[in-house]
């Protein structure tokens, strides 16, 4: 990561600068804003656990942003980096991610100071479990009050044990499956979770290509296929955006930046076997069929159609942000452009799909699972055999035809088989998704081409949420 300028403002005063910006265009009353505004309540915790013969002391935290809507949502990450004042930054950016994609939830965020690579499995499991149980005991995680999920440094893994940490302790509790989500999908979790975030990316930048005006504010033309993407961190988020791009939409990945450095190859990469490359040896380096180098962050500068970072906040600052080149950048991690780089961009020109939308995917999908462990059955499990008998009335008709034509018509090759499938839980998690991607798109992209004083569409989708969010104050009676 490239060391920030002296004068460069936090995460966290980042996220409160772009507030700043969009409220100004708002009318709330100073009274409200400050309440929208403000963290809620903060827990720090500390606790010991007897590891390798002697007791390790761990801090963790669990940020409520707002309970406007309850639970409130977030992830927990496990990075020795994680720090309050991070944390409360990232609850208030799940406050207005929920309330622009309409997920009806208020904003937390947890983290837990550790270095999951220092720790065996069985080490990081009595670590969650402690930190989980501190929590719980709280009621800071709880399903219907404050719903956790992965982030950085965790996986479905930690979510299974968080779990069943909560179950153990609320052996009568119904619900408790929905305690947490991204979860595995033997333990409660629904199928497209671990997916998600990279699938919103995938989404969110296909809705962006279907209004040619906003692919033209980039000097961009056409859609999606043929473009050169860069990709800045190759975990969960990067990965999937990464496949799916090049598979389904004809995207060329001609960059992966990692920690170790970056590969490169114009004809574009192929990202299972980047993806292959570093689970083998932690890195890029040595990635066969690409040219690396060990300069990771100077790739960010170069030529590109559409940049995405997908790893750490803050890597686009004020020390780079007027070499990067791409006329489009796809936030797919949190923060990844620090406040000072953003006026920079603008001011170029740079058109940035932010981050409170494009990484959306994950918490809609959490959203999807925590319906499901609420409501106990899977999605599709009622109507899917239903509507395969309803497409087969139709089918059996089209037949009849196709015998009474003879040659003069017939049902194209494959036709019947794709159109008696009855939708799965997958393609119905999918279906979702896009739906709230597009929906959620439009209505940020709506002040951005009607308002003469919004030039961004991080300014737009700032706008759109903290009013969902103030008219659920008011509702409330504030």
């Amino acid at each position: 990561m490239s060391h920030k300028p002296l004068n460069e403002p936090s995460f966290r005063e980042s996220v409160d600068l772009m507030f700043n910006r969009a409220v100004k265009l708002l009318d709330l009353s100073p009274g409200l804003e400050e309440k929208i505004r403000v963290c809620n309540a903060t827990y720090t915790v500390r606790f010991g656990v007897r590891l390798r013969g002697k007791i390790h002391t761990f801090t963790g935290y669990r940020a409520v942003h707002s309970e406007h809507m309850e639970p409130v949502k977030g992830g927990i990450r496990f990075a020795t980096s994680v720090n309050q004042d991070e944390v409360e930054a990232l609850a208030a950016l799940m406050t207005y991610k929920c309330a622009l994609v309409e997920t009806p939830f208020g904003g937390s965020k947890g983290g837990l100071c550790v270095d999951p690579r220092e720790w065996d499995a069985h080490e990081m499991e009595q670590i969650t479990r402690r930190f989980a149980y501190e929590l719980i005991k709280r009621d800071l995680i709880n399903p219907s009050q404050n719903v956790p999920a992965p982030d950085m440094g965790t996986s479905e893994r930690e979510m299974a044990w968080i779990a069943d940490q909560y179950n153990r302790m609320h052996t009568t509790d119904i619900n408790a499956k929905a305690c947490v989500t991204g979860k595995p999908l033997n333990a409660g979790g629904i199928a497209g979770r671990t997916e998600a975030t990279g699938r919103g990316v995938q989404f969110a930048l296909r809705e962006f290509f279907r209004h040619s005006e906003d692919v033209a504010r980039t000097g961009l033309e056409g859609k999606l296929d043929g473009k050169r993407v860069i990709v800045q961190g190759l975990g969960n988020v990067g990965y999937h955006a990464a496949k799916f791009l090049s598979e389904e939409d004809g995207c060329k990945v001609v960059a992966v930046i990692e920690r170790d450095g970056a590969v490169m190859r114009p004809q574009g990469l192929d990202v299972e076997a980047v993806r292959q490359h570093i689970m083998e040896t932690g890195g890029v380096k040595g990635c066969p069929n690409a040219d690396y180098t060990e300069l990771g962050n100077s790739v960010l500068e170069h030529e590109c159609d559409i940049l995405i970072p997908a790893a750490l906040e803050g890597v686009i600052n004020l020390s780079n942000a007027h070499s990067v080149r791409a006329p489009l950048i796809v936030e797919a991690a949190n923060g990844p452009v620090t406040a000072g780089a953003d006026d920079i961009l603008r001011q170029k020109g740079t058109v940035i799909i932010p981050d409170m939308y494009a990484n959306a995917g994950g918490v809609t999908v959490s959203y999807f699972e925590w319906v499901k462990n609420l409501s106990h059955i899977r999605f599709g499990r009622m109507q899917r055999r239903q509507e395969e008998a309803r497409h087969q009335l139709i089918v059996d008709e089209l037949e009849r035809l196709d015998r009474y034509l003879g040659d003069a018509w017939s049902m194209s090759p494959g036709f019947k088989e794709k159109y008696l499938k009855g939708a799965d839980e997958l393609e119905l998690v999918r279906s979702g998704l896009d739906d709230t991607m597009r929906i959620a798109y439009q209505s940020m992209r709506e002040p951005w081409h009607t308002r003469e004083d919004v030039s961004d569409l991080r300014t737009a989708a700032y706008m759109v949420s903290i009013d969902r969010v103030a008219q659920s104050y008011r509702a409330k009676g504030l």
